[in-house]
């Protein structure tokens, strides 16, 4: 089995694919720039992740705040703001529809919503990245499942 991190971003990729805007331009990484046929596109990948002991008995238990960034790229020339709004306005109501992550987190909520601009080439591309904090917990022995 996969850590429950790797299954919490799974389902994170599965939420934010086939949205309207973006349809299946969803992509597991943050290494490669996204080519001009895949914009408007997603890009879902983990940053940070946070961890605190919940349980000190003899089984104890980890409690996990993961951050989950969405990273919505628009490639154009005029209304890069509103299509980056309409793409957030999706990702929130997709995220939304199940805090708990298929059963793996314990909530899962937006706590930030960053944008930027480059002007290289001949499009602007424009960028948001909406960042999730996602709680979860594990045994100390044991990060396959979510307790």
């Amino acid at each position: 089995m996969a850590h429950v991190r790797k299954t919490i971003r799974d389902n994170i990729v599965t939420a934010c694919t086939s949205l309207s805007t973006t349809g299946s331009n969803v992509f597991r990484t943050r290494v490669y720039p996204l080519a001009a046929g895949n914009l408007p596109g997603l890009c879902i990948y983990t940053t940070n992740e946070d961890t605190a002991l919940d349980t000190l008995s003899a089984t104890r238990n980890v409690e996990r705040l993961l951050d989950v960034n969405i990273e919505a790229w628009v490639r154009a020339t005029t209304n890069y703001d509103n299509t980056l709004d309409t793409i957030c306005k999706e990702i929130e109501v997709a995220m939304a529809a199940d805090s708990t992550r298929g059963g793996n987190a314990k909530d899962s909520f937006l706590i930030r919503t960053e944008f930027d601009y480059s002007e290289d080439g001949d499009r602007p591309v424009a960028t948001a990245r909406l960042t999730y904090s996602v709680i979860y917990r594990t045994a100390i022995n044991n990060p396959e499942t979510a307790t």
